[in-house]
């Protein structure tokens, strides 16, 4: 997937390209600083990092990788946090683009980042976080590359207390309902039912007020006395059953897309997922997806639940109240969020794979 967020060393990531949150000046600093030259080899590394001089804030210039699984050394240099008021944002911001601008220049086809300027640089890890994320989503709307997010642990990662608390908040709602109460004791059928007859049957205007899911069992036996249910259907045989199926989910998720007005690119751009993959969905009728492919494709297409779970049905899925991964999604689509970047973020720091492929 175009995008990643991994908890390792960087010095220990695969990719064309390492970051380093280098020293303005041509001398080796701490944290990751430190850990690049030892790992490459601090003479060596040290040398080209003299060759180039001095590196302006928010500017970023490369050296062999030597050592290290990569090709190339990209040192960046920001600033220190004071109070958010002297240009530290734009710093950061600049810090990402100049390092990814770089890359695409070089042609590189990986690029590994540390959640830069989150350690002795003293920036507040969700703001530190929430930069990573809008530049790096900026960068892949344009390129194809693999952008890695390398997170050496818990603590240097950080969502917004907003959100952790509106997730918290959500899981914990969803989690202690019981099942029976919460999703299965109100009939859907005759929910939906009764809010049509609100809208076309003249006697039910009286009843505007209850336009609204039920919430007793009082409600659900007037539903039932008001609208009578189908008369039973007749058994269908086994091949009318199979002649008679839907839409897969490939066929469907080509009609939304269609209906939507968007192109291709655009989608699999929004569901971090490479062209090649988008391309074998496309080509192949009987396309399998991953769940949590067809998850990030309901959400680059931005579905409401109800769509959501019909696409995810024709691939075999369903969104349960007992999964934390289901939740999660659950609650930004609820909040009308459809940020994969921002949900990715969201899925890593509660240990859940992220979307795309």
């Amino acid at each position: 997937m175009p995008f990643q967020i991994i908890r390792n060393d960087i010095t220990k990531v695969k990719a064309d390209a390492i970051v380093n949150t280098a020293n303005p000046d041509p001398e080796v600093g701490g944290g990751t600083d430190t850990a690049i030259y030892q790992a490459a080899g601090w003479d060596e590394l040290l040398e080209e990092r003299k060759k180039i001089g001095p590196i302006e804030p928010g500017h970023t210039e490369y050296t062999p990788a030597f050592r290290l699984n990569a090709k190339y050394i990209f040192h960046t240099v920001g600033i220190f946090w004071i109070d958010g008021k002297h240009q530290e944002r734009q710093n950061l911001r600049a810090c990402y683009r100049s390092a990814l601008s770089l890359a695409a220049k070089l042609s590189c086809e990986s690029i590994a980042f540390p959640l830069l300027a989150s350690g002795s640089y003293g920036y507040p890890k969700e703001v530190a976080l929430d930069i990573a994320r809008v530049e790096i989503e900026k960068f892949l709307r344009k390129h194809e590359m693999k952008v890695i997010l390398v997170v050496f642990d818990r603590k240097a990662f950080e969502l917004s207390r907003n959100l952790v608390g509106g997730i918290e908040e959500y899981i914990d709602e969803h989690s202690v309902r019981k099942l029976d109460e919460e999703e299965y004791r109100v009939d859907r059928y005759y929910e939906r039912l009764w809010r049509a007859a609100l809208d076309d049957d003249p006697r039910a205007s009286a009843r505007k007020n209850l336009n609204r899911r039920p919430e007793s069992d009082s409600t659900v036996t007037e539903l039932r006395s008001y609208i009578l249910p189908p008369e039973p259907k007749q058994k269908k045989s086994l091949n009318e059953i199979l002649e008679d199926t839907g839409k897969t989910f490939q066929q469907k998720l080509f009609c939304l897309i269609d209906e939507k007005g968007l192109d291709d690119v655009d989608v699999y751009k929004r569901a971090n997922m490479t062209r090649q993959t988008f391309s074998k969905i496309r080509s192949n009728a009987a396309y399998k997806p991953k769940k949590k492919t067809a998850v990030a494709l309901a959400i680059a297409l931005q579905l409401d639940m109800e769509e959501t779970e019909d696409l995810l049905m024709r691939a075999g899925f369903a969104l349960s109240t007992s999964s934390k991964f289901d939740l999660i999604i659950s609650y930004f689509i609820d909040n009308q969020d459809y940020d994969t970047y921002k949900i990715n973020c969201a899925l890593f720091d509660y240990g859940q794979p992220i979307l795309g492929e």
